[in-house]
């Protein structure tokens, strides 16, 4: 049998294991607009939050740090990194990376620095949230699991670790799934000022810029945190129990210094580290992304995001979009968690 037809029997055969796992895990009715690029998978509905928690984390040194994450599905399986965003966890894919495991792959669900049970090696390195220092967490991780090359998707902050990994060690991203597209920053950019609207959306971050707001956000973290999930997804009705399980991974002693770091400097209000400044010198540039890639978007994503149609051109390989549609907000895979898996499973057969 021929290496094409191997693989489309792979691919049959995950999206059928999806399919299965969906069907067993309940009912939802969520639709997509589907990419003309490739056939839509045909998945049963499956309702977000049927899952309430991972059966165990494991802890491992990489980089600068001891990272908590998540794994599920065969070790032998194809590798898939799953990203979280702020303010949330790795409870995003708590339906998701079932779904994905019964497809056969290795799915790993890491917290970021400054979440969950993540923590830095020693109390005198630098709590820094800038983008590629995120990144370069992603690559110690691959490196620590010896994960040559694996499928990255993730929104939010995850999104933008999961683009700069695949601009800049493409040969380590096989595939890319990434809720709002292309979310690489240039501090350049960031200085021109947006229309009043645009800028209102980004209260949260001039907030942060003060004083006053390091302290609210110490004080208030868990109110403020329920807040954003509210105003990003404004149709998504979670209760206190999904919202609080996530809500302890703020606990983490880092989380303010990592959150204030990194919006302050997205302003440039904080600097970096000198060790990251090729890295973002590459970044300014905006490079495109050459792996094959899917972006999403929630059709009641209440964030601030950028229109599918300013980033397309920035994906260079093959390449779809699709919009999520049923009221779908900022947080896409817990809200509608099998067409996020879709997404994995078409975008490996890129």
């Amino acid at each position: 049998m021929s290496e094409t037809i191997n693989h489309q029997r792979r691919r049959f055969l995950s999206i059928a294991a999806i399919t299965i796992a969906a069907t067993q895990l309940g009912q939802s009715g969520f639709a997509n607009a589907q990419s003309s690029h490739t056939k839509p998978a045909v998945l049963g509905m499956m309702k977000s939050g049927t899952n309430t928690s991972f059966d165990s984390l494991k802890q491992i040194n990489a980089g600068v740090l001891n990272v908590g994450y998540a794994e599920v599905g065969p070790a032998n399986g194809r590798p898939v990194i799953l990203l979280h965003g702020w303010p949330y966890d790795i409870h995003s894919y708590i339906d998701v990376a079932p779904l994905l495991a019964s497809a056969g792959y290795r799915v790993i669900v890491p917290y970021l620095r400054g979440y969950g049970t993540t923590h830095f090696l020693s109390s005198e390195t630098f709590r820094n949230g800038q983008q590629s220092a995120l990144a370069a967490d992603i690559i110690a991780l691959m490196d620590a699991l010896k994960i040559d090359r694996a499928i990255l998707a993730g929104y939010d902050w995850g999104a933008r670790t999961a683009n700069i990994v695949a601009a800049l060690w493409p040969e380590r991203c096989k595939a890319l799934v990434s809720v709002s597209g292309y979310l690489i920053s240039s501090l350049e950019v960031n200085k021109m000022p947006l229309p009043p609207q645009s800028e209102l959306q980004w209260w949260y971050q001039f907030y942060f810029a003060t004083e006053r707001g390091k302290l609210g956000y110490e004080k208030y973290r868990h109110d403020f945190n329920k807040l954003i999930w509210q105003l990003a997804s404004p149709q998504w009705h979670f209760d206190d129990a999904t919202f609080d399980r996530s809500a302890a991974s703020f606990n983490n002693p880092d989380h303010v210094q990592i959150v204030i770091h990194n919006y302050r400097w997205r302003l440039g209000l904080a600097k970096g580290e000198s060790k990251y400044d090729e890295f973002e010198q590459r970044l300014a540039a905006a490079p495109a992304i050459a792996v094959p890639t899917i972006t999403l978007e929630g059709d009641a994503n209440g964030a601030p995001h950028p229109d599918p149609s300013s980033y397309v051109k920035k994906f260079s390989g093959k390449y779809s979009h699709r919009t999520v549609k049923g009221g779908i907000g900022h947080n896409l895979p817990q809200e509608a968690p099998q067409e996020f898996a879709k997404a994995v499973v078409e975008v490996d057969s890129y």
